[in-house]
């Protein structure tokens, strides 16, 4: 049986390679575009974005009690609580589909349940308040404030959904995993260990701040003149805390479950990347699906409009900010505004580099509920809002 299924591998790559069709230009020129992803996501996002988001999850995993997250996140906690800490995370991360996976994968193995994970999840990068306002000034109020309103809904309600769903393996989990009886405490003072949270997040956040239009608040324009200033400020006041509070110990645990984390999640989301690059192309270019395809069907409020929109949303890779101007090339080609909506929804929070690493957190059938859940979700929020705002 091995024999055979390694000789169909075998025919199977031969044909592949037989017909391999590199004389023709778009295959050739979706090849290009998904080294090219890669390229960009390598430059872009690895050392500012998922670094600093390995090291904060792999500080969690060894400097944060399960009893601190069992608190505010466990299954038995206080569902107000967990929901509304974790539905409003995005306002304070600002992160993109995969900078959020090694924290999800954090607090989640260190015995969040699966209902604020989830929460957490799609709420990091989906409740970004830089890009909510642009979406605003550049795409209308309406837009704008649909997003806001429907990611913060959609980041509760998913969530609950998924805890009922897979209650009973949950409850199971936390019986096996013995995380209701952890007891211990954190190894030092809450206040230090918020200093030295803070100063990740802090570098995470400013080290990202992405250069806004122009014509955008003063405010946001003077952040993003400084957001070297503060973020070697905050590197450097992590390093001085690193030197006074940390054993030679716990810094080679922390290290270790850093590195852990970059070997579980970094493969899958190269691998991602580059199948995305390969289908979709990059911004403003064309992988093997032509756009024209794509524009074509996104016209109008229908439900086809709405879910293609959200299916090739949950499919293609965003980057903080860049659905914005997406948007508005496929709204100046006659998408509709309910697609939009659906886009906005679904892209920010979902990806295919992000659905495989989700995969080997939480395993298949939670990750195929859980994309399900924002694709229809985003598909009947999209018809409504088309519906109502012409």
């Amino acid at each position: 049986m091995k024999d055979l299924k390694k000789f169909i591998y075998i025919v199977a790559g031969f044909l592949g390679a037989f017909y391999l069709p590199i004389e023709n230009i778009r295959f050739s020129g979706a090849i290009f575009e998904a080294l090219a992803l890669v390229k960009w996501y390598a430059r872009e996002h690895v050392l500012l974005c998922l670094l600093p988001a390995f090291f904060i999850a792999g500080a969690v995993s060894v400097f944060i009690s399960q009893a601190s997250v069992m608190k505010y996140f466990g299954a038995k906690a206080k569902k107000v609580l967990s929901y509304s800490v974790a539905s409003v995370s995005g306002t304070i991360l600002a992160v993109c589909s995969c900078t959020v996976l090694p924290l999800f994968s954090g607090i989640y193995k260190r015995g969040a349940g699966l209902g604020p994970a989830i929460a957490f999840l799609y709420s990091g990068p989906a409740i970004n308040v830089l890009a909510i306002i642009l979406t605003a000034r550049i795409l209308g109020w309406q837009l704008g404030l649909a997003r806001a309103l429907g990611a913060i809904i959609f980041s509760i309600v998913i969530g609950f959904i998924m805890h009922l769903i897979f209650l009973k393996e949950e409850r199971a989990r936390h019986i096996d995993g013995n995380f209701a009886a952890v007891l211990t405490q954190d190894s030092r003072p809450l206040a230090k260990n918020v200093l030295y949270f803070l100063s990740m997040i802090v570098f995470l956040v400013f080290a990202n701040w992405a250069k806004p239009p122009e014509n955008s608040q003063a405010a946001w324009l003077l952040i993003y003149r400084y957001k070297w200033l503060i973020s070697g400020l905050s590197l450097a006041g992590l390093f001085g805390m690193l030197i006074a509070w940390f054993k030679k110990e716990e810094l080679k645990q922390w290290f270790q479950a850093s590195w852990g984390f970059a070997l579980q999640i970094l493969p899958l989301l190269l691998i991602g990347v580059l199948v995305s690059g390969f289908l979709l192309g990059r911004v403003g270019q064309e992988g093997i699906i032509p756009s024209r395809f794509i524009e074509a069907l996104v016209g109008g409020n229908s439900l086809r409009a709405n879910f293609f929109s959200s299916i090739v949303a949950a499919f293609m890779y965003f980057a903080t900010l860049t659905e914005v101007p997406i948007l508005q090339g496929l709204i100046g080609s006659g998408m509709g505004k309910g697609p939009a909506l659906a886009l906005l929804l679904a892209g920010p929070a979902l990806s295919l580099p992000n659905m495989l690493v989700i995969r080997g957190v939480i395993g298949t059938k939670k990750t195929a509920v859980y994309v399900m859940l924002v694709v229809v979700m985003a598909t009947i929020s999209g018809m409504i809002f088309g519906a109502v705002v012409k």
